[in-house]
């Protein structure tokens, strides 16, 4: 039984991976934070797999309190655990609010990988382990090429693309310098039911159904024009997986090949309910960023060569299926609110 380590498990991408995972048979080890609240909220279906639960002597997941500032506790981790594969999901993923706090997002997005690279050194299973590094089309920013491949050049347009950026090149580094079986995923942005509600997708859907149930009389966004390649979530977390199941270590770009407008996605969101976004859509210059990505759009060739990967949920169908999930929870919500 392979035993994999995932840091952000409690996110999107890493609820999907420990999804995966433990039906592939995985023993799944997850790291999570301590805080006053428990967000365990996208793994709770996952609940019945923990070591804890009464019901399963043979389960197969456990999660740990730890933190990616955190050097010495990385170090005493991965020894005890050994692991065979390290997904490093973990970050301040917020693109606009790296911006505010810039040095936090430094921190823990760019030199927590570096903590868990050397904690790998260090714990002595570099010559076991295989790590991934969760990097992003963010590090492309101000685009130098359309589109874009593992070998267009960065040019990184906020202090979360520029730590992405470093934790990029850290990975490669440590690949080279130490003989890691160490690789990089540059996914394009990717969705789901699952994404933080602050993210412009899910702003979008969730707004679209409580607007829809009179919840909600009005949304706030910034620039519309912006363009994105989208792609599904669920999707993107088997290419992580294929990247170390490969004989040499290498860096792909996971993406759609197409790219869209956050109003083409207003377009279709709200369309699927019956609304006109129009209606509904208020500008607000607090959610513009300083400096702003103008277009993303990932060539995904070299994935789909190497890894047999290619994404199947494009962006149509999957605000559609953003919007059908959203619609329940507010339901929900208009149901409680009547009691």
């Amino acid at each position: 039984m392979k035993r994999a380590l995932i840091t952000g498990i409690t996110g999107q991408d890493g609820s999907y991976l420990a999804e995966l995972l433990l039906n592939k048979g995985y023993e799944v080890h997850g790291i999570v934070r301590r805080s006053s609240s428990v967000t365990h909220t996208r793994i709770d279906h996952l609940r019945g797999y923990e070591r804890n639960d009464e019901r399963d002597k043979n389960t197969r997941l456990s999660l740990h309190y730890g933190d990616l500032a955190d050097a010495v506790a990385l170090v005493k981790l991965l020894y005890k655990l050994q692991p065979d594969e390290i997904y490093n999901l973990a970050a301040q993923s917020h693109v606009r609010v790296s911006f505010d706090i810039p040095t936090y997002t430094g921190d823990i997005t760019g030199l927590g990988a570096q903590r868990i690279l050397e904690a790998i050194i260090e714990s002595g299973i570099g010559k076991k382990v295989r790590y991934y590094q969760a990097s992003s089309s963010e590090m492309f920013g101000k685009v130098q090429q359309v589109p874009q491949t593992e070998h267009t050049p960065f040019y990184p347009r906020s202090p979360y693309a520029c730590a992405k950026a470093y934790a990029h090149y850290l990975t490669v580094n440590y690949r080279e310098s130490y003989n890691l079986f160490a690789c990089s995923g540059i996914l394009f942005n990717h969705e789901s039911p699952r994404r933080g509600e602050n993210f412009v997708t899910r702003k979008i859907t969730l707004a679209a159904a409580r607007i829809k149930l009179g919840l909600q009389k009005e949304l706030y966004l910034g620039n519309l024009d912006s363009k994105r390649d989208w792609g599904y979530a669920a999707e993107y977390v088997e290419g992580m997986w294929r990247m170390l199941q490969q004989d040499q270590p290498d860096d792909y770009v996971l993406a759609t090949n197409e790219t869209w407008t956050i109003r083409d996605f207003l377009e279709t969101a709200f369309g699927a309910v019956g609304l006109e976004w129009q209606k509904h859509v208020k500008f607000d210059p607090h959610f513009l960023r300083p400096a702003e990505v103008d277009l993303l759009i990932g060539d995904y060739s070299k994935a789909k060569t190497q890894l047999g990967w290619e994404p199947q949920t494009r962006m149509h169908a999957l605000a559609k299926l953003m919007v059908d999930s959203d619609l329940k929870l507010a339901t929900a919500e208009a149901a409680a609110a009547k009691l």
